[in-house]
């Protein structure tokens, strides 16, 4: 097995981390008995809660709310430092005063999904029912899942449409759920690097990262807390095969080529002779201090399942028949883990369906992960997507 350095049994379970799954560091919706989330599974989750981030101020006619969904690894800290890891927040490039997500303009929502880690109940809370963590008892979830417990946020917070949904890769899933679920409550849509549905390509390698999880002895089916241990090298060979499908050939070449990690010649062993390797493996080592295993099975699940398409008789235009959403759909050229083929047939969906759409795609050796990085064509396309639509809702003086 790859040896990704290795957790001492004592911090198997980052303390700021486990604490930050039942008591997080942001703002709490609480839902009592009295108010269960129906599942697609069948079950009614109750009670539960939801963590979540607000930036900006609400305007006094509730106008100016964007909601923004997070990717498979993120959480509600889009535009603030993690309580956990201390980094700065994971959208920093477009969110902010006078940044695409301005938050002179709009207030600005982002909720920690369901299943999770950091404070919306997921495998890693507390069972109210037997005062042990879920584990595998948690039952297992879908991204309408996830937009039914935001639409339940979106209402506690007194809000009825939202001016905008944005989200990238994971949360551009969730973008186009919340679009054809709630489409009177969604005035625009900018969903990035994602698809309606997942590719038998996405559920391989998702596959390929449970079973690394589940063969690793210490995840003890699923009941890694209770034994005191933690299944991180099964955790990290998993985020290193995601890593790879994040990034894009050009993009490795570039950052590392065949360089050698502080050595000139090889040495005949299974080290990590290459840069290439030391970067999978610091990549796979930092991961598993700051996110939940069981957590990785569940939402990667969950994207499987994502299908807009099957609700509606298989037929995704009938998804947006007679929306009044404004969407705008992007793409990266060097994303191979949602292709641009795939925005190209979202987009052909919208408009057979009679939506306003707009569509770029953007050119850039960065791979899938460019939507959370410095890329001045991304962000000036939001930029511009966002202040046109304000421009209609009377958010934003038209020029």
């Amino acid at each position: 097995m790859v040896n990704v350095q290795a957790l001492k049994p004592e911090t198997a379970r980052n303390k700021d981390s486990a604490h930050e799954a039942d008591h997080p560091t942001s703002l709490v919706a609480l839902f009592g008995a009295d108010q269960p989330l129906r599942l697609d599974c069948g079950v009614d989750l109750a009670p539960f809660q939801i963590a979540y981030q607000t930036y900006g101020t609400l305007n006094a006619d509730r106008s100016n709310a964007i909601l923004v969904c997070h990717a498979l690894t993120g959480d509600q800290h889009v535009g603030n430092p993690h309580p956990v890891t201390g980094k700065p927040g994971w959208w920093n490039t477009l969110l902010g005063p006078g940044k695409a997500l301005d938050t002179d303009r709009y207030f600005v929502i982002c909720s920690n999904v369901l299943g999770s880690r950091m404070g919306t109940t997921g495998p890693a809370s507390t069972n109210p029912a037997t005062g042990k963590l879920w584990g595998l008892d948690f039952p297992v979830i879908t991204i309408p899942d996830m937009v039914r417990a935001q639409a339940m946020l979106i209402d506690r917070l007194g809000i009825d449409t939202l001016f905008a949904v944005v989200g990238g890769s994971m949360g551009g899933m969730q973008t186009l759920q919340w679009s054809t679920a709630y489409p009177k409550r969604v005035f625009s849509a900018l969903a990035v690097a994602c698809s309606t549905r997942h590719s038998a390509q996405n559920i391989a390698f998702h596959e390929l990262g449970r079973q690394a999880v589940m063969a690793d002895p210490d995840w003890h089916g699923g009941r890694y807390f209770e034994e005191g241990s933690y299944p991180h090298r099964g955790l990290g060979v998993a985020r290193m095969a995601a890593h790879i499908t994040y990034l894009s050939d050009a993009a490795l070449h570039r950052k590392f080529g065949r360089r050698m990690q502080d050595r000139d010649l090889p040495t005949f062993s299974f080290d990590a002779d290459f840069q290439v390797e030391s970067y999978l493996r610091y990549q796979g080592s930092s991961f598993v201090e700051r996110f939940d295993a069981n957590s990785y099975l569940y939402l990667t699940r969950a994207m499987d399942y994502f299908d807009v398409a099957a609700d509606h008789n298989g037929v995704l235009a009938e998804a947006y028949r007679g929306t009044q959403t404004r969407f705008c759909v992007v793409s990266f050229t060097s994303d191979w883990l949602f292709p641009t083929t795939e925005s190209r047939a979202t987009v052909h969906a919208l408009n057979a369906g009679g939506a306003r759409v707009s569509f770029a795609e953007i050119e850039t050796d960065k791979g899938h992960d460019a939507f959370l990085l410095d890329v001045p064509e991304f962000i000036d396309i939001s930029r511009a997507f966002l202040e046109s639509a304000g421009a209609v809702r009377g958010l934003i003086a038209e020029k």
